[in-house]
Order: C-alpha cells, then sequence, then structure tokens
C-alpha cells in the first residue's frame, strides 16, 4: 500500500528513508514534542515551503526550466486570501473564493508566460520571468486600495481557525488544543494532499516526459513529443500548486505583504532548498525545507549559546558571536553541496546504489 501511495516512487536507500520519516513524524507531533508558538510557526513554514518548493522542482529538477516568477504565483495565492477576506469577512465562502480567483489568475498567467515565453532560449525565459515578477511586485505595492501596499494586509480566518477559538480547556499532552492547533494540522493536511498528488504527477508518463524533455529536448521532439506543450503545462502545474502554497501561508499567518510572498530573497531561498535537497526528486523539498527552515530558525540561539559557553576567549568568541550566523549558515550550505553535488537526497540514493552494485558484484564472484 506504501508504494502505491508513494507512486511506486520509494526513497531507495535506508539513510534517507528513516531521513524522511523522522521528518515527517516531526511535523504531525510538533504540536505534542515541541510546545510553543516559535516551534508551530517554524513547523508551518516548513509545511508551506515543501509545497512551494516541490512545485517548483516541477519545473526546475523535472523539465530543466528555469523560472524567477515561481514566487509570484505563490503571492498571488496568498493575496487572493488576503484580499477575499478581508473584503467579504472571514468565513469559508471568503477563503474558497479567495483561492478560487487567485487559481484562475494564476492558471492566467501561467499559460500567457508559457505560451509567449517557453519557445526562446532558457536564459531569456529566465530573464522574461524576473522581469514579470518585478512588475507584479511593483504593481501588488502601488495597488494599496486592494493589497495595502508595503504595509500589506491583516485579515481575520474562519472561526474554527482563530487562535481564540478554543476547543478543550486543558491542554491535551502538553498541547493547546485550539483554532492554531486546528490550522496547523490543516496545513498538515494540505501539504500531504499537494506532495502525494505531484509525486503522483512525476512519476506518470506526463511525468516521464518532462524527464526526457530534461535530458534531450531535441530527442523527445524528434520521437514525437510536442515539448512545447509539455512545458507549457508543467509550468501550469507548477504555478497552480505554488499558489495553493502561498494560500496556505496567508490562512497561517492571517496577514500578507509583498515581503512576505513576493519578494527575491523569498525565490532565491527556494532556489537554495531546491539544490539543497536534491533537483528532480520531491523527497528533495521535505529534506531540504526541514533543514533550511530549521537552520534559519535556530542557528542564533545555538551559536548564542556557543558563544555564551566560550565567553572570555577572544578570536573564538567572536566567530561565534551569534550576530555572524548568516556567514555560519551560508558556510554550513556551501559544505552541503560540496559534500551532496546532487543534493541530499540524491547524493544518498548514489551511495545506496554504489552498495547495492558492489555488493552484487561480490556475490558474482
Amino acid at each position: 500500500m506504501l508504494r502505491a501511495l508513494l507512486s511506486h516512487d520509494l526513497p531507495r536507500s535506508r539513510l534517507l528513508a528513516a531521513l524522511l520519516l523522522a521528518c515527517v513524524v516531526g511535523l504531525l507531533l510538533t504540536p505534542f514534542l515541541f510546545p510553543g508558538i516559535k516551534a508551530l510557526n517554524v513547523a508551518a513554514k516548513i509545511l508551506v515551503f515543501i509545497v512551494l518548493v516541490a512545485s517548483y522542482d516541477l519545473l526546475l529538477g523535472y523539465t530543466g526550466i528555469v523560472s524567477f516568477a515561481h514566487t509570484m504565483f505563490f503571492g498571488i495565492g496568498a493575496y487572493g486570501v488576503a484580499i477575499a477576506s478581508n473584503q467579504m469577512g472571514p468565513g469559508w465562502p471568503a477563503l474558497a473564493t479567495g483561492v478560487g480567483a487567485a487559481l484562475g489568475l494564476s492558471l492566467l498567467l501561467s499559460l500567457l508566460i508559457g505560451l509567449f515565453s517557453l519557445r526562446v532560449k532558457a536564459l531569456f525565459f529566465a530573464m522574461i520571468t524576473m522581469a514579470v515578477a518585478s512588475a507584479f511586485l511593483g504593481l501588488a505595492s502601488q495597488l494599496s486600495e486592494f493589497t495595502g501596499g508595503e504595509d500589506g494586509l491583516s485579515f481575520q480566518v474562519p472561526e474554527l481557525l482563530q487562535p481564540g477559538t478554543e476547543f478543550l480547556e486543558e491542554p491535551f499532552l502538553g498541547a493547546s488544543i485550539d483554532g492554531r492547533f486546528a490550522a496547523y494540522y490543516l496545513l498538515c493536511a494540505c501539504t500531504i494532499s499537494l506532495t502525494l498528488l505531484m509525486l503522483r504527477i512525476v512519476n506518470s508518463p506526463f511525468g516521464r516526459v518532462l524527464q526526457a524533455i530534461r535530458e534531450n529536448d531535441f530527442r523527445a521532439e524528434a520521437i514525437g513529443y510536442q515539448t512545447v506543450v509539455y512545458r507549457v503545462w508543467a509550468n501550469v502545474l507548477a504555478a497552480l500548486f505554488a499558489t495553493l502554497a502561498g494560500a496556505m501561508l496567508a490562512v497561517w499567518l492571517r496577514y500578507n505583504g509583498p515581503d512576505t510572498s513576493l519578494s527575491m530573497e523569498l525565490m532565491l531561498d527556494v532556489l537554495l532548498i531546491c539544490v539543497i535537497g536534491g533537483m528532480g526528486s520531491l523527497y528533495g523539498a521535505v529534506v531540504g525545507s526541514v533543514l533550511f527552515m530549521g537552520a534559519q530558525a535556530y542557528l542564533q540561539d545555538l551559536m548564542r549559546l556557543g558563544a555564551s559557553a566560550v565567553e572570555g576567549v577572544p578570536v573564538l568568541a567572536a566567530l561565534i558571536s551569534p550576530d555572524r550566523w548568516l556567514l555560519w549558515l551560508g558556510l554550513l550550505f556551501v559544505l552541503a553541496v560540496y559534500h551532496f553535488p546532487a543534493g541530499i537526497v540524491g547524493g544518498l540514493r548514489l551511495r545506496a546504489a554504489r552498495r547495492a552494485l558492489a555488493a552484487l558484484s561480490k556475490e558474482q564472484a
């Protein structure tokens, strides 16, 4: 059953399987294992980024398309929920309207971008998407009547998901059973469903054609596939999944602004997570998001503890200062890319394949 659920795309490495299991169990049990607002916020952001990075991997890892407009669709999803909830008031109809309108707009824009841009070479397509994303960011900042401008929009979610809603008066196993608890598990359900759906897509005949285009688009076209059509549909699917990820973020934060969902720094984070986790495998989105978001949230706290332990040692105390956490974060990821050129998932799978080949050679000898 597990094989069918994962669309016959198993981890193919015991270490990777254990790592994925630890990530999934940790995220599912975060409210009980790590009580506190910060841990829950970090876990919720990881869930959102799993969907966002996996959707980007549909383009970069499986189809070989480099796009810098992916966070534009992410922002459309977040703004759709924010504007609808702000205009219509809190409630499920507003939430459904916002998500539906955002998906419709993303479908239209991704089709237009794909049809008019994917015929050009990869570099020019990347530059076109960057220009479109920059224009959309400026538009979101200027249409303050709808988007709130630079200040963004704060709004209310349905009562079931509001932090003030309490289902139990006393905590259960250390976790407060309230609206935030319900919102977190709504994000869990969405992340699991969308990730399994993307796994099904990439392991379908359609997904195999995308991988053939990535490896050699000329050969794929020579055997009869209309590569432009497949690229356009890959662009559309990736945009729709990114839109849903943006809606998830807006529901959790109950706020959205340009810096929250449309910034270029966010696009660079997505690209970095995709590379570190491993391109061409949706499991890389899970592992990369957990590592990157966890390091981003807790590395400074760990360095603060280390600095207090070596206080008085001039050079070492200065190096481990919490103010230099970005330096160490960069060094950690440089080392990760150096030791895992194909990403963490790709590296673990490659090592497992080499061990299996070595064991087979010994048996034959």
